[in-house]
Order: C-alpha cells, then sequence, then structure tokens
C-alpha cells in the first residue's frame, strides 16, 4: 500500500512496521556545545596561569652583571693585609685633636722619656718629676693612716675585753643577789618560829637590798657596754677613713710626677728642659 501525501491540516498515516531512515547529519548530539565551553575555559585559564608564572619567573631575576672591558682592570689574587693610600697635595697637615697635657703636681723634671713627633699611648710616660716634699707628705700620710687603722683595732680589742669583764661582773652580781633573797626567805621562816636571832634577820635583809641595788646598777652597765661600742667604733672608723683618703691623694699626686699622654696620638711639643722647676697648672 503505497502512503498518501496529505495537506497540513491534515495527518500522515504510515503503516504497521515502517521505520523512517534519517541521514548522519540529522543524528542528535547532546552536550557538545558545553564540552567545548569548558575546554576553552581551561585553555584560557591555563594561559593567564602560565603568564602569571613567566611573570613572577622574571621579577625574581637578578640584574645581568655589567662587562667592562679587560684592558682596564687589573686580575690578581685577594690577599689580606694594609692597604696603603699616598695622596700628594700642597698644604700644611694638622692636627684634628689638640690636648694639652697640663702638670698636676708641682716637682722638677727629671727625666725626658719621650721627644716630639713620637707615637705615644694613653699609658705612655711622656717625662718624669721629683718632689722630695710630696714624697715625704705622702710616706707621712700612709704612716699616719696605717697607725689609724691599728688604733681601730687596738679600740675594737679592748671594747671587747670590757664587755666580757661587765658581762662577769653582771653575773657575779646576780648570783650573789640570789643567794641574799634565799637566805632572806629562809630567815623569814625562821623568824616565824623565833629560830634565829633579830639582828642577824635584819643583816640578811639589808644584805638582799644592798645586793639588789647592785644588781640593777650592774645590769645598766651591761646594756650600756653594749650600746657604746658601736658608736665608739663608728667614730674610730670615719678617722679611719679619713686618713686613707689623705693617703691616697698623696699617693695619687706621687705617681703624678710620672707624667702621661692620656690618649693615642703623635706629641707635638714639648716646652721643657731637664731641671725645670713645673708648678701645677703648667704645660
Amino acid at each position: 500500500m503505497t502512503p498518501q501525501r496529505k495537506t497540513k491540516e491534515e495527518t500522515i498515516v504510515r503503516p504497521v512496521g515502517f521505520a523512517p531512515s534519517l541521514s548522519s547529519m540529522d543524528v542528535p548530539r547532546p552536550g557538545v556545545a558545553a564540552k567545548k565551553r569548558k575546554r576553552r575555559i581551561m585553555i584560557i585559564a591555563a594561559s593567564a596561569l602560565g603568564l602569571i608564572l613567566a611573570t613572577i619567573a622574571i621579577s625574581r631575576l637578578k640584574p645581568a652583571v655589567p662587562s667592562v672591558d679587560r684592558s682596564t682592570v687589573w686580575i690578581d689574587t685577594v690577599k689580606r693585609g694594609p692597604m696603603v693610600r699616598q695622596v700628594r697635595g700642597l698644604g700644611t697637615l694638622l692636627p684634628e685633636d689638640i690636648r694639652w697635657i697640663p702638670a698636676n703636681t708641682e716637682g722638677r723634671v727629671e727625666k725626658i722619656n719621650i721627644w716630639p713627633g713620637t707615637p705615644v699611648e694613653p699609658d705612655s710616660v711622656i717625662l718624669e718629676m721629683s718632689s722630695p716634699e710630696l714624697e715625704q707628705a705622702a710616706h707621712d700620710a700612709e704612716l699616719k693612716a696605717t697607725g689609724a687603722e691599728a688604733e681601730l683595732t687596738t679600740l675594737r680589742a679592748t671594747l671587747q675585753r670590757e664587755l666580757l669583764d661587765q658581762e662577769a661582773t653582771t653575773a657575779k652580781t646576780k648570783s650573789d643577789y640570789e643567794q641574799a633573797k634565799m637566805e632572806r626567805e629562809t630567815n623569814d621562816q625562821l623568824a616565824k618560829n623565833g629560830l634565829i636571832a633579830e639582828l642577824q634577820y635584819k643583816t640578811s635583809k639589808v644584805k638582799e637590798a644592798e645586793l639588789a641595788n647592785r644588781n640593777e646598777i650592774e645590769q645598766k652597765r651591761l646594756k650600756f657596754a653594749h650600746e657604746s661600742i658601736d658608736p665608739q667604733l663608728a667614730s674610730k672608723q670615719a678617722a679611719v677613713d679619713q686618713a686613707r683618703q689623705l693617703a691616697k691623694l698623696k699617693a695619687d699626686q706621687v705617681e703624678a710626677l710620672h707624667v702621661r699622654a692620656g690618649m693615642s696620638g703623635v706629641l707635638q711639643q714639648l716646652p721643657v728642659q731637664i731641671g725645670q722647676r713645673m708648678k701645677v697648672g703648667d704645660n
């Protein structure tokens, strides 16, 4: 049976078992557009990432070493040592720091150790002076300080001995008082029973009162002995300190007879002569 073509408004009727054939151009391909779009996005992202990595790598590169002409450089092995630089020019060399060295004590120049133009260090002794009067005064001050220290030691020993004597006296007085007190208490019982003479009883009471008063006095003496040790030692210690400071001052003045540079440099001038008398403050 042959199918009949109908108009648009009519229904097409096909026989049973009819299977229309479609060409390859008419086969549907679902998801192709989505895959293409996804591939395009991945390509763009990979390109952007590669561009970023390349930019970072280029920014971290060190600058190239500049090139120089071989004839303008010297090639040699580097060695450790002083590097001397000589500069020539017209003019006069002047020191950056100038220090005048004054005499700190009075004396006579005995010896000149360093002459102008010689490099010096802070401890370099430029010249030596002598002063018999100052040396004698320093010796006397040292003896006085030593004597003051000996007096302090003697005073400390004396105070300790006196304190021990006072402690012994106080202990004996207290013991005598306790014995007199016990004797008086015993006589009280005997007197109540009429077993002791009245004179002996009164004598024991007087003895107790006397020893009680004496014990109180000795206790005060012992307390005073304890409290007076530190003030006496402090007063003597002050005298020792004063004598020791005076001795140190004189010793420093004797040491100042050795005139030292006090700084590193070069000695420029030395306007003194051997035998010259120097006063305090002379340069």
